[in-house]
């Protein structure tokens, strides 16, 4: 068996280094970004404006946020601009103060690190593998505990893929707002689910005010390095509360003007939600046909795969693939993850068949 070397989706220089490959040459299957990368229209009109950096932005980023307003079907009012979905995502458990929170796993261990920082208790409700990780609604709600007081959920979830409805989730809002329990819902890769107006939870956000949905561009638009998210709540006292507590200029100028421009350029979207969905099909398709994998339904840019051939773990699936200079990822560092699994996200159709080559030899 091969020696057990951990990595992250994001490890590319290690990986690159330890395998003695060109880190240019890896096409990067584990992390989860658009495989159509920047588009051509925001990197040309960005380029024709980089005088923007010699001001500062607008403090409250008006334009920015009546154009995610429109995005997103929600008010202005009830938007909050940061650097990245990260920041928010620390805001708010920082600023929540929980003393007792549940989240819905296995996920995002960053999650996790923010939650130990307020020093409160944190407990899993895990999705099961038998139930191909569909959240059982009913069994998430009764089984809450007693003096919960913030509830996260990734939708849909990382790395099952798996995603709860917007009418399953408004039972869930609904339960905790009469527990006095907030809810945060990460939505990073719902624009990629084959149908987004079923999944998100932006809506929701009108009719309570126990939530905030946080989104970012790092993954449908491919910029994670310009750290632009934003978050939605009709919580005016906790809105207030956020605002007091960020930084001025979260969000540099670039950030905020790319930003607008990412939200606003339809073509793009719809190449790739068109991409994304035929390519996700096919791959589930074939997958299946294997045989040797278990392959779980997908709602995000990425599948799960469960191995099934004896003798075959994660990692030696993932050196496989890597060796052949792609890196997906070996899900084993994934807490409550239990059993051999690997994660990959949809990329560039020639790619995606080189990938099911590898995998139809393992």
């Amino acid at each position: 068996m091969s020696k057990k070397v951990e990595f992250h989706g994001s490890d590319l220089e290690k990986i690159a280094e330890y395998y003695h490959l060109p880190k240019e040459e890896i096409i990067k299957f584990g992390a989860n970004v658009n495989p159509l990368g920047l588009s051509d229209k925001v990197k040309q009109t960005l380029a024709a404006n980089l005088d923007i950096i010699s001001s500062y932005p607008d403090r409250n980023y008006t334009s920015l946020r009546q154009q995610i307003s429109r995005y997103c079907g929600c008010r202005p009012e009830n938007i909050v601009v940061g650097n990245g979905s990260t920041e928010l995502i620390s805001l708010l458990i920082s600023q929540r103060q929980a003393k007792r929170a549940l989240v819905l796993g296995p996920t995002y261990s960053e999650y996790e690190r923010e939650l130990s920082l307020t020093g409160g208790m944190l407990s899993y409700y895990n999705l099961k593998e038998s139930d191909d990780f569909i959240l059982d609604t009913g069994d998430f709600i009764r089984n809450i505990p007693e003096g919960t007081d913030l509830v996260i959920i990734c939708n849909p979830n990382n790395p099952t893929s798996s995603a709860v409805s917007q009418e399953d989730m408004e039972k869930i809002v609904r339960h905790c707002l009469a527990e006095g329990i907030f809810v945060m819902i990460d939505e990073t890769y719902v624009e990629f689910a084959p149908d987004a107006a079923k999944i998100t939870a932006v809506p929701l956000t009108e009719r309570y005010d126990n939530l905030m949905v946080i989104r970012g561009v790092s993954k449908f638009f491919a910029a994670p390095g310009l750290r632009f998210g934003y978050g939605i709540t009709s919580s005016r006292e906790f809105l207030s509360m956020l605002l007091t507590h960020q930084n001025p200029w979260s969000l540099n100028s670039v950030g905020a003007f790319a930003g607008e421009l990412m939200l606003k350029d339809e073509e793009y979207i719809m190449r790739t939600r068109s991409l994304i969905d035929a390519e996700r099909t096919r791959m589930c398709r074939e997958l299946k046909a294997l045989g040797s994998f278990k392959v779980y339904p997908a709602y995000a840019n990425f599948i799960l795969l469960k191995i099934l051939k004896e003798g075959v773990d994660s990692f030696q699936v993932f050196e496989a693939a890597v060796k052949e200079k792609m890196m997906i990822r070996d899900c084993s560092s994934f807490q409550s993850l239990e059993g051999e699994f690997v994660r990959f996200c949809v990329m560039k159709p020639e790619d995606n068949t080189r990938l099911l080559s590898v995998l139809g030899n393992i």
